[in-house]
């Protein structure tokens, strides 16, 4: 993704403070409280411009979802959208992957979502892949025992790639895709990308992996 600087994106975000968290590690372990429920948690990492969480959002009412994007010239797109549509279960950050263990306690996030990551095709650049074993870890961490992560690219690589590492983690899988569209599920909410490689004829491949309890 190209990326249009944006010097405006940092300010406008932070005037929007019932949307965007300007310090999430004071919210560790108290998300309940910042959304004013109890409802389940769940995040995507690398969230663009927010098509698939706004969508999950609307579609699951209560449970409670965080946006998290690196890129503030992207973020940016997802505060506006819900300025002009407000979703009281939507929050939004811009952290780095790396360090959700310093914004969310062991078990508080109930699910992680990855849509349409970054491949970094060089075998050089794998430990940049969200899902290298380092950042399998980091979910780890923050899920509760059995936690899940839902996983959807149209890069056929990285997909084996992410099948080898999650299973070389001890993970397990409930459920693979190798052509999602074929027989879509009524329930699936397609990102921008999704919608994209769709329309050219490109299969998207997804799966549901989840950890095993340890011991």
């Amino acid at each position: 993704m190209r990326l249009r600087h944006k010097p405006w994106a940092k300010d406008y975000m932070q005037a929007q403070e019932h949307v965007f968290i300007t310090h999430p590690e004071t919210l560790k372990g108290n998300w309940k409280a910042e959304f004013g429920n109890d409802h389940p948690l769940f995040i995507e990492v690398g969230s663009g411009k927010g098509q698939f969480i706004l969508g999950m959002a609307k579609q699951f009412p209560d449970v409670n979802f965080i946006a998290i994007e690196l890129f503030e010239s992207v973020a940016v797109s997802i505060v506006q959208k819900l300025v002009e549509t407000p979703m009281p279960n939507v929050r939004v950050l811009t952290v780095d992957a790396k360090q959700l263990v310093d914004y969310f306690e062991a078990g508080e996030v109930d699910r992680v979502y990855l849509n349409f990551s970054d491949p970094w095709p060089k075998t050089r650049h794998a430990k940049r892949r969200l899902t290298y074993k380092t950042f399998l870890a980091t979910y780890e961490a923050v899920l509760p025992r059995g936690g899940e992560i839902h996983f959807k690219t149209d890069n056929r690589g990285l997909f084996e790639y992410s099948l080898e590492s999650m299973s070389q983690y001890g993970m397990y899988f409930t459920d693979i895709s190798l052509d999602l569209h074929v027989n879509e599920p009524a329930d699936n909410v397609r990102t921008e990308y999704e919608e994209r490689f769709s329309a050219m004829g490109q299969p998207i491949y997804r799966m549901e992996a989840a950890f095993r309890p340890k011991i």
